[in-house]
């Protein structure tokens, strides 16, 4: 099994910055396969923000955050970060560390392997 344990989420204002991390764990775990973050909003579906590979590269589904987040994963220590500048009170929400197995790739379709539980990032304006 799999565990994905994030921190970093608080309550901030507007225009501040968070760095949120997910430490993964578990007999099969591969850094081999994508990491992503999602988030949901009170009263919103939950959306895919931004989804790193094995070797780095990143790929964002969540146009509004373009610019001001930056996925990055340190595979030594099996690390996601998702470093958050800018920050809009429209970015509040509850945010989710998700992995998927070796070489299988993270979409906005389909349901990730492993998930975290969950961060709380509130910003105030």
């Amino acid at each position: 099994q799999v565990q994905l344990v994030e921190s970093g989420g608080g309550l901030v204002q507007s225009g501040d910055s968070l760095r949120l991390s997910c430490a993964a764990s578990g007999r099969t775990f591969s850094s081999r396969g994508d990491m992503g973050w999602f988030r949901q909003a009170p009263g919103k579906e939950r959306e895919l923000v931004q989804v790193i590979n094995w070797s780095g590269a990143s790929t964002y589904y969540t146009d509004s955050v373009k610019g001001r987040f930056t996925i990055s994963r340190d595979n030594a220590k099996n690390t996601v970060y998702l470093q958050m500048n800018s920050l809009k009170p429209e970015d509040t929400a509850v945010y989710y560390c998700a992995a998927n197995r070796p070489y299988e790739r993270m979409s906005p379709y389909v349901e990730p392997a492993y998930w975290g539980q969950g961060t709380q990032v509130t910003v105030s304006s």
